[in-house]
């Protein structure tokens, strides 16, 4: 999916249904802002726009996502391909984002224990504040690692070894599992047998 052709052809229609950036943002009640950013490539519509944006552009969703119109003899195998690539482009976007949570609950937790080991160099019988400093720095790497376990399990989904099925656990289940790294030891919702079940983002 190509963001920059994507924006050229959305200048392209506006200019050619004779809508400024000013009188499109209006019509779909978003800032300037917003349709200068969609026509420099920089990011798409969001979905609750799209539709609308489309009609007033006299285009298809196919039309947009490709960035022209699309033959109607072409048209399913646009389709497939622009399947292929947002799947693609969202397995990128998970990865990411499961990288950037750990990156986080990482710098926790040596943030924790620097906290502390210099709390306990500074801590007497009479003072009081090194042990709040110690359960806010606790309470706060426990919620960074719930929400780096919140967001393992909502991206992507896991593999069954035995018949593949993929599924996503709730909550209860991936906790109570055994885990190495991504993989964990899971009961498959189809063929009911347990076995370690790799994460796929």
């Amino acid at each position: 999916m190509d963001l920059r052709k994507i924006g050229r052809f959305i200048a392209a229609k506006r200019q050619e249904n004779s809508y400024t950036q000013e009188s499109l943002a209006e019509a779909l009640d978003v800032s300037n802002r917003s349709v200068s950013k969609w026509e420099r490539g920089i990011c798409l519509p969001d979905s609750g726009h799209m539709a609308e944006l489309c009609k007033l552009l006299k285009i298809s969703i196919n039309d947009l996502f490709n960035g022209e119109k699309v033959d109607m003899k072409d048209a399913n195998k646009k389709s497939e391909q622009l399947l292929i690539e947002m799947t693609k482009r969202q397995e990128a976007n998970n990865k990411r984002a499961y990288a950037n949570i750990c990156i986080v609950a990482v710098g926790a937790m040596l943030l924790y224990f620097t906290v502390i080991g210099i709390t306990a160099r500074c801590m007497t019988k009479e003072d009081f504040w090194p042990i709040l400093i110690v359960v806010a720095a606790t309470l706060i790497l426990l919620i960074t690692f719930f929400f780096a376990f919140r967001t393992e399990v909502d991206l992507g989904h896991y593999a069954c070894k035995h018949c593949g099925h993929k599924f996503t656990p709730t909550y209860g289940q991936a906790a109570r599992a055994i885990h190495v790294g991504t993989t964990r030891y899971l009961k498959c919702p189809k063929c009911h047998k347990r076995s370690w079940s790799k994460k796929h983002f």
